[in-house]
């Protein structure tokens, strides 16, 4: 008897703990757990982060820019885009509860050339003699000012050419553009002068320096980014007699910014003539493998003689062009160069969200050889 009743003692003991517990108690929290994450540089500042766990409610992320705390996200993904140098940490928290969760970091470093800014310290160069050829004239910008050789257009086009006949947005000036360090540096700028939404420069050498035929080497890195529309052109001496496109137009090199296949990436080499009345194009592209061209200097050239004109990117052919025919007799004729850094316009389209402003085309030698 004593035995029966020390086990019912016993049981509602034990019964009375248990509701206590269930009234009191806190159940246990199951962690998340496998939090993977892969974190890829897209260009231009633009990080995406790719993430998953298991047992997980909600994620947190964070990109460790200006002081942000992690905030939730929905999916698997999502993306920044970075405006400033430097080095960040990016937090994904994988979280059960608010307060319970798990986190991986992971550190991206984006610098000025990332972003567009800032001057690659590696790229091709060519040489300064050719078999059969004899240098005639070149400005490696060693001084702290443009030469003489040099004179700048301003504005928009306005009355006569507005928009430069590309519907472009930027507004020229000469405050846009520095000789530093041995570059020449045209800076595209997002400010609102003369009516404009952007500013750059363009700058050429009509009346001053013009050509017929030889070999040209310009050394230059590009800018980048959706909108924008570097070039390294020469147009005929003769424009105001006669106008474009009858002039002709030799286009060395032209890029249309943007993060997709055939812009950042890719080269342009074109002819503009009058063909009988008509106006006539034709050229050739070059896309790099890997890359874009503003991760390093390149070396933009044309070989042009009396038959044919040849583009060449880093020394190698990717163009040729016959000019035999009478109606391409304007490519006989001298031709003075223009550099310039466009803003929007009928071919590249205009900047987005996702173009980073300033951008900077940069010329480190402009050199013009002909035959001995």
């Amino acid at each position: 008897m004593t035995k029966m009743i020390q086990a019912i003692f016993l049981f509602l003991t034990l019964a009375a703990a248990n509701s206590c517990n269930q009234d009191n108690g806190v159940e246990q929290v199951l962690l998340p757990t496998n939090l993977n994450v892969v974190v890829e540089e897209l260009g231009d500042g633009l990080v995406e982060v790719n993430f998953s766990a298991e047992r997980t409610n909600f994620f947190r992320v964070g990109f460790g820019a200006n002081n942000q705390e992690p905030e939730i996200v929905t999916g698997s993904r999502t993306s920044f885009r970075y405006t400033a140098p430097g080095e960040y940490t990016i937090t994904v928290q994988a979280h059960a509860t608010e307060a319970d969760f798990i986190k991986e970091t992971r550190t991206v470093t984006i610098t000025e050339q990332t972003l567009g800014l800032g001057l690659p310290s590696t790229g091709f160069e060519s040489p300064m003699e050719y078999n059969g050829y004899s240098l005639v004239w070149n400005d490696e910008f060693n001084s702290n000012s443009l030469s003489s050789d040099w004179v700048f257009e301003i504005g928009d086009g306005c009355p006569n050419l507005c928009g430069w006949g590309n519907n472009e947005q930027q507004f020229y000036r000469r405050e846009n553009t520095e000789v530093k360090d041995g570059y020449l540096i045209i800076t595209a700028k997002q400010e609102s002068v003369g009516g404009k939404n952007y500013t750059s420069s363009r700058i050429k050498t009509q009346g001053r320096k013009n050509f017929t035929f030889g070999r040209i080497d310009i050394r230059a890195a590009m800018p980048r980014g959706q909108g924008i529309w570097p070039a390294l052109w020469m147009l005929g001496e003769s424009i105001t007699d006669i106008s474009w496109p009858a002039c002709g137009e030799i286009d060395i090199m032209e890029m249309i910014g943007g993060n997709v296949p055939g812009r950042d990436n890719t080269v342009h080499g074109t002819l503009h003539w009058d063909n009988n009345g008509s106006y006539a194009y034709r050229g050739g592209e070059k896309r790099l493998s890997e890359g874009v061209l503003a991760d390093n200097f390149h070396v933009y050239s044309i070989i042009w003689d009396e038959r044919k004109i040849t583009w060449l990117l880093d020394d190698v052919v990717y163009h040729e062009q016959d000019i035999t025919p009478t109606s391409m007799s304007e490519f006989r004729e001298p031709f003075f160069f223009i550099i310039n850094l466009a803003v929007g316009g009928n071919w590249p389209g205009n900047p987005d969200s996702s173009t980073i402003f300033p951008q900077q085309l940069a010329v480190d030698y402009v050199r013009v050889f002909q035959k001995d």
